[in-house]
């Protein structure tokens, strides 16, 4: 990649955003020893060190930070009206960038994705799937989806979905052999399948509630993953119980595979949202994907 100021900012805002010169590398095409280069340059044309490295990690220095707060929506503004220039009169270009969290993509994100390329298939939707919680603006998103509960109050939310449960399960084997427990405290003594948090790094207490009350349970057990395939596979043979967002297991709940345990102490999910900060400047592109977005939701309703 050949030095020149605006290229190397690119490069930098890449890594930055994605906080991996990997994956950065992977989404601008070319090789991590480049964009290494790249920010190095840049960094010795500043006089600054941007990003802190470890053979596991990148991060933001002070100075990087600020770089990144001042240049990066200027550059997305920048590259977004080369991509409108380029497009004939009332089409609309662009890109769409969101992060979602993996239990939303098949029921939530999927529709309205199929809808909004139909209409418009010059736009380009870069989609994030990921289960931690993201700074959008500083990480040059446009939006993201997430449960209501995880939504910072300055933000513009759009509800994507009804509310529903997330439900305890178990397989017929594992209770015959376990016995089912009758209250939260309950699961302490229980083989439970443990999903670590890809936010803070912990392993994820479960969430009961009845009533006005509420639980958090540090469950244990024999596996820890946050791969819900794996998971389902392994409640049914019946190794441990599994916390799981009930239209998840509906197939298995259905067949006999799986039973609901602790039902009366279930936590009901507000839905999921899409949201944007309220200050955001929308670009057309990203306005016909709320549009869709409406459409789609609205439709569900009525279905």
């Amino acid at each position: 990649m050949a030095f020149t100021p605006l290229n190397a900012l690119n490069a930098f805002l890449a890594v930055a955003r994605r906080r991996s010169f990997a994956a950065a590398a992977a989404d601008l095409g070319v090789s991590s020893s480049s964009l290494s280069q790249s920010v190095r340059q840049l960094e010795a044309r500043l006089g600054v060190p941007l990003l802190t490295r470890t053979t596991r990690s990148v991060s933001l220095t002070d100075a990087g930070r600020r770089l990144l707060e001042g240049a990066g929506p200027s550059v997305d503004q920048a590259l977004e009206a080369l991509r409108t220039a380029a497009a004939q009169e009332g089409e609309v270009t662009g890109r769409v960038r969101l992060t979602v969290p993996s239990i939303a993509v098949p029921r939530v994100v999927a529709p309205v994705l199929a809808r909004f390329h139909a209409r418009y298939p010059r736009v380009e939707v870069e989609l994030r799937v990921e289960d931690r919680m993201v700074d959008i603006a500083a990480e040059g998103l446009d939006a993201g989806i997430r449960l209501s509960e995880a939504l910072e109050r300055d933000m513009v939310q759009l509800r994507l979905s009804e509310g529903f449960r997330f439900v305890v399960v178990g397989a017929p084997s594992y209770l015959r052999r376990r016995g089912t427990p009758q209250s939260p405290r309950d699961l302490l003594s229980h083989d439970c399948l443990c999903i670590r948090s890809h936010t803070t790094g912990a392993l994820y207490q479960w969430e009961l509630e009845r009533g006005a009350r509420t639980w958090r349970v540090p469950v244990r057990g024999p596996l820890i993953t946050n791969d819900l395939h794996l998971m389902v596979e392994l409640a049914e043979a019946g190794v441990g119980l599994m916390y799981a967002f009930e239209p998840d297991v509906a197939p298995q709940l259905k067949r006999g595979s799986l039973r609901l345990v602790l039902e009366a102490y279930a936590a009901q999910g507000d839905g999921f949202f899409l949201y944007f900060p309220s200050r955001a400047r929308v670009s057309p592109a990203f306005r016909a994907f709320l549009d869709v977005a409406r459409e789609v939701t609205a439709a569900g309703r009525k279905a």
